[in-house]
């Protein structure tokens, strides 16, 4: 506990960027004024830097760029890797677990080893490595790097300790599981292809070993060779040299046949009795044409060839469709009997696999299910129903239906807010699924004590909105809204709309949410804005449509005078209450002849409409062209439901409308907002040259979120490293700039923060806003109603209204709003505003509690407005004394005492780089500044002292992905879009830290093996001795000896004493037990035959000099002696 006492007197005047004089007041704009001294703050602080720690928590989504899947059959979990080194552990919802390898390469291979709790991944930069899920966060035990050889293929027999990898140049070695070294056994290509051969057969793509003998390796070349291998006598079998390329290999469970899949569309099968010629060939979907001759087919990429006890056999594939049917969509096909069932997927298909009832291999299979992994998504397929129903996928598998655009997390929510909404959102659920019960089924997890409701809000570019549960480290999709109902269909390249935004013209920008009164509002591309009321109830409803003009004429030199005598707006009591289209009066309203002018880019709905219960458009505001330019994008939003507003910027300017009266109160330029107290001295200039500049600059900000081949809006953004290295090349970009980009926008802006005189014409967005109780003027004496506004240029204005406190009264009386109050600057542009009362705690905006309008009226109960305030003067001890805001802007955060509007705390943020979010939170019972950087710092800042409590290097790397959707929230937890399919949660709370483990699911659960079925003797004495095949003879040191030092290099894993302590409690850990006991007896063993070689070399001593001596004495006679 820290007691933070400031006396402020005459503060403001030595601080940095001080407080800059009101007008009302009378001093010069510019000056920074000494403040009148208050009583003594007193706030004793709590929050300490040992409260703080960042790490992950968990991450949701389909893990982006698929490359490899595993099932284990026995604990009923999933893994699949991705191109960029991640692996996805799922079972049951709730166990979802994410690793990541160190190198980053991609994921070529997973090998479970069956209900042993460990995983083997092969990876691109050709090493295996072996990780341990007994642990609810996987560490890799093992590594193995090979050197000169690239893996390809990977094959782990069920309850094998053997590893089978096979490489690029067709040679086949063999890793020792538990201690990870290569053995010396090796399987060489030309030693498994006849001598007499002349080509290479090129690298391994299949290994097995045989259903009736384990003792034989069934290997399959890429160019068509395949050889079965006897282990023991180090020899082959069979060899089979067809001329297709093969791609997979699959045993029937007797081990007398097995299915090949090739590069022409076909599947071979081959008996072992006779391996000269196939005794099948097929080509499932190679139709015989007109001459004779059969379609040309795409390869099959993978067969699995499963037995099932009551029923033919499934022959499961990819691929194989004809090449002449464009446009087909990839398929997987399910070969049962007779039946073909093509089920055609709508992505392409990376992996599949059969999930069966057994692990042995030499049993019959008895597949269920079919687990698909397309490039984008994620299905199981039930294999015991005729039509093939799909299962309902548990997993948030959909984030990316539509690429996100924004996204908003919000914590501690009214814990009715989650009921209601999914109530909702079931009603539109999709049906048709597979009625039984997911059959990724393993893991336990269990619901944590320290869990709140939480909601997560993704924005999509297709104009939906997804709400979803967040609490408890799960996501579970709550209820969808799509914008894009609320307009007419926009007709093929209609209008210059359409031109610019191309097939996204209802990308969500930004979100704002109001979970008390459950007033939901969006911002879209098109500069539209969409305001939402929450109804249980379906209803008729005509929307209503607000058009504003909200566009800077720059060709006019616009001097101080002209623009007191002719301000961009009207009184706001002139606004006649037209609820359909308002125009703000224009200082210039005639156009050219064919120039698109007030007009806005997308046309609402006029008719009455029938909408469901659920959020339901109430008002939608449009921007309009102006004198044929496009408008300029929203880049900040705020509304309050107590006071009935909405407030909203561009780089032109400030709007506010009264959405309970449907009227614009206020339009406004940024720069007629200061009125005679403008901070900076704008030099005049001639006209800007290129008048498409703007337009140019109109439809930006979401190529960022697309692939490459969906950047077609017009500008991209500068990279982040050219930004924050080369600052003349900034001040250059902005010189050139027409617009003052918004924090959307924020990496292609001037960091500049010394500008002393600017440019006339230089746009000055509005980059954040916010509605709530506050002191207008250093003369006020009780809070009222203000707007807080920030600028690019780092100007905070407040702006005091009048809002009627009855409620007819409001529904009839216009909102006055009043000229600006005070003015504050910071260094940089203005990010984040937050309130404090005199003690240090948040005050939070006031708002209406909600009630639905569509519920049916009670006479004895009429409908009325409830409000709830929270005042900064609430408590007695504090009345009078006003309340401490906070001011986060790129560079710096400032505490101001209201309303003297003394600069209580600064603090310099950064230098080098700039902030990209700040958000004031709570957190440990406190409140704290939590800030994101470009450079990828996290950090966060007491309050109100501003002492650093933590500064994590946490992402080196930002992209604008990241910088975009990354969002803090309260209890120490934010989010972010760590790729364009997934969410990262993360939090900086030590406390959520420390309780992680208990809230993350468990993905070992201690299960029997199941047992090998009896196979009779007649079975056991003719199908070979599978069980009798013994490895370690083969394949161990004392028998094979030591593989090359060169070849391949063993890596110990970090995966700690926790780890290595539950890892020692399986199969594998017994065998590791039993590994350090032979080294110890090896170890005495090696003294022992130290001891015996001293004796040996002491004996041989010995025996030397009694030759001598004999020889000496040999010819003499004994009387000699």
């Amino acid at each position: 506990m820290k007691k933070f006492r400031k006396v402020l007197d005459g503060l403001t005047t030595s601080s940095p960027g001080g407080t800059i004089g009101s007008p009302s007041c009378g001093s010069a704009a510019g000056t920074p004024t000494a403040a009148p001294t208050p009583k003594e703050i007193d706030v004793q602080e709590t929050l300490v830097s040992e409260n703080f720690q960042l790490c992950k928590t968990v991450r949701h989504g389909f893990p982006y760029q698929p490359t490899a899947l595993a099932f284990d059959p026995v604990q009923k979990i999933l893994a699949i890797g991705s191109r960029s080194g991640g692996v996805r552990i799922l079972g049951r919802p709730g166990v979802d677990c994410y690793c990541q390898h160190e190198s980053g390469a991609a994921v070529l291979q997973l090998q479970f080893l069956i209900n042993e709790g460990a995983l083997v991944t092969a990876c691109a930069d050709d090493t295996l490595h072996l990780w341990n899920l007994r642990q609810r966060r996987p560490a890799v035990l093992h590594s193995l790097k090979f050197n000169r050889e690239r893996i390809t293929f990977c094959h782990l027999p069920f309850q094998s300790k053997w590893l089978y990898v096979g490489t690029e140049r067709g040679n086949t070695h063999i890793v020792n599981i538990e201690s990870f070294v290569l053995s010396g056994y090796v399987i060489m290509w030309n030693k498994a292809i006849e001598l007499s051969t002349k080509t290479h057969p090129g690298p391994v793509v299949h290994l097995s070993d045989s259903p009736k003998d384990e003792g034989k390796l069934l290997i399959g070349f890429e160019s068509g060779t395949i050889v079965q291998w006897d282990l023991r006598g180090k020899k082959a079998d069979f060899r089979i040299y067809y001329d297709e390329a093969i791609h997979s290999v699959s045993w029937h469970h007797e081990g007398k046949q097995f299915m090949c899949s090739h590069s022409d569309g076909s599947l071979t099968m081959w008996n072992l009795r006779n391996t000269t010629k196939p005794f099948q060939v097929t080509f499932p979907h190679g139709k015989i044409q007109k001459d004779g001759r059969k379609e040309s087919c795409k390869p099959i990429l993978k067969v699995e060839y499963k037995t099932s006890r009551n029923s033919e056999p499934f022959i499961i594939f990819s691929g194989g469709l004809s090449y002449d049917k464009a446009g087909r969509r990839p398929a997987l096909t399910i070969m049962h009997g007779k039946a073909i069932t093509v089920l055609e997927m709508d992505y392409p298909i990376v992996e599949f696999m059969a999930l069966c009832e057994t692990p042995y291999n030499n049993e019959v299979q008895e597949p269920y299910a079919v687990v698909v992994l397309l490039e984008k998504d994620l299905i199981v397929v039930d294999l015991t129903q005729s039509n093939f129903p799909v299962f309902e996928n548990p997993y948030p598998m959909d984030i990316h239906e539509s690429p996100v655009t924004c996204t908003a997390y919000f914590a501690e929510c009214p814990p009715d807010i989650i009921p209601i909404l999914y109530s909702i959102g079931a009603k539109h659920k999709k049906t048709g699924y597979s009625q039984k019960e997911w059959p990724v089924s393993g893991g336990t997890w269990t619901l944590g004590s320290h869990t709140y409701p939480e909601i997560i809000i993704t924005g999509h570019a297709d104009g939906s909105i997804k709400f979803w549960d967040a609490s408890a480290i799960t996501l579970q999709m709550l209820y969808k809204v799509k914008t894009s109902k609320v307009f007419e269909k926009p007709k093929p390249g209609e209008g210059r709309a359409a031109e610019l935004v191309e097939e996204d013209p209802f990308a969500i920008q930004m979100v704002s949410w109001c979970p008390q009164s459950r007033i939901f509002c969006v911002v879209g591309i098109s500069a539209h804005i969409i305001l939402y009321r929450f109804s249980k109830y379906d209803a008729n409803t005509q929307i209503v449509s607000l058009e504003v003009r909200l566009q800077c004429e720059s060709e006019d030199v616009i001097t101080p005078s002209e623009n007191e005598n002719n301000p961009c707006f009207s009184e706001p009591g002139s606004h006649s209450p037209q609820p359909h289209h308002q125009h703000p009066a224009s200082p210039s309203s005639g156009t050219p002849e064919g120039i698109k002018d007030s007009i806005p880019c997308l046309k609402v709905k006029d008719r009455m409409v029938r909408v469901p219960p659920g959020y339901q458009a109430e008002l939608v505001i449009q921007l309009l062209w102006v004198d044929g330019e496009p408008p300029q994008q929203i880049t900040s939003l705020d509304i309050n439901s107590a006071y009935g507003l909405l407030a909203f910027g561009n780089c032109n300017g400030l709007a506010v409308v009264d959405y309970l009266q449907k009227t614009i109160l206020l339009c406004m330029s940024t720069l007629d907002l200061y009125g005679a107290a403008d901070p900076y001295q704008r030099l005049t200039r001639s006209p800007r040259r290129n008048r498409q500049s703007t337009s140019e600059f109109c439809m930006r900000g979401l190529s960022n979120f697309y692939s490459d081949s969906k950047k077609r809006i017009r500008t991209s953004y500068q990279s982040l490293t050219e930004l924050s290295d080369n600052q003349q090349s900034i001040d250059m970009e902005r010189s050139k700039s027409p617009t003052s980009e918004s924090r959307e926008n924020s990496f292609s802006r001037s960091r500049s923060s010394s500008v002393s005189s600017i440019d006339r014409d230089t746009k000055e967005a509005i980059t954040t806003l916010q509605l709530g109780e506050s002191y207008g003027r250093k003369s006020d004496a009780v809070p009222t109603p203000c707007l807080w506004v920030g600028t690019s240029l780092g100007v905070v204005l407040l702006i005091p209204m009048s809002i009627p406190t009855d409620q007819e009264e409001r529904m009839e009386e216009p909102v006055t709003i009043g000229p600006s109050g005070a003015i504050l600057m910071l260094k940089g542009s203005v990010l984040r505003f937050g309130f404090l009362d005199c003690m240090g705690a948040l005050i939070q905006s006031p708002y209406e509690v909600w009630r639905d309008a569509n519920a049916p009226e009670d006479p004895d109960r009429p409908r009325k407005r409830k409000l709830v305030h929270f005042s900064p003067s609430s408590s007695q001890d504090t009345c009078g004394e006003g309340h401490l805001a906070v001011v986060c802007s790129e560079r710096q955060a400032k505490v101001f005492l209201m309303p003297s509007q003394s600069c209580l705390f600064v603090h310099n943020i950064t230098e080098s780089s700039f902030v990209l979010r700040a958000d004031v939170v709570s957190v440990c019972n406190s409140v704290c500044l939590a800030c994101f950087c470009a450079n990828g710092h996290v950090m966060t800042l007491s309050l109100p002292s501003l002492r650093p409590l933590m500064d994590i290097n946490y992402l080196p790397l930002t992209d604008m992905r990241i910088a975009r959707t990354f969002c803090f929230t309260n209890g120490g937890q934010a989010l972010y879009l760590s790729s364009p399919t997934e969410i990262q949660r993360i939090t900086y709370s030590q406390e959520m830290c420390d309780n992680l483990q208990e809230m993350l699911g468990e993905l070992f659960t201690p299960i029997e093996t199941p047992e090998a079925q009896n196979r009779g003797f007649l079975k056991g004495f003719f199908g070979g001795n599978a069980n009798t095949f013994d490895r370690e003879e083969l394949f161990g040191e004392a028998a094979a000896g030591k593989a090359s030092r060169s070849l391949a290099q063993h890596i110990p894993g970090q995966a700690g004493v926790e780890g290595m302590k539950v890892a020692a409690s399986g199969v594998v850990g017994d065998l590791a037990r039993a590994r350090i006991a032979l080294d110890e007896r090896g170890q005495r063993l090696g003294e022992l035959e130290e001891r015996t070689a001293l004796m040996m070399t002491s004996a041989e001593t010995f025996s030397k000099h009694a030759h001598e001596l004999m020889l000496k004495c040999k010819d003499k006679k004994w009387y000699q002696f």
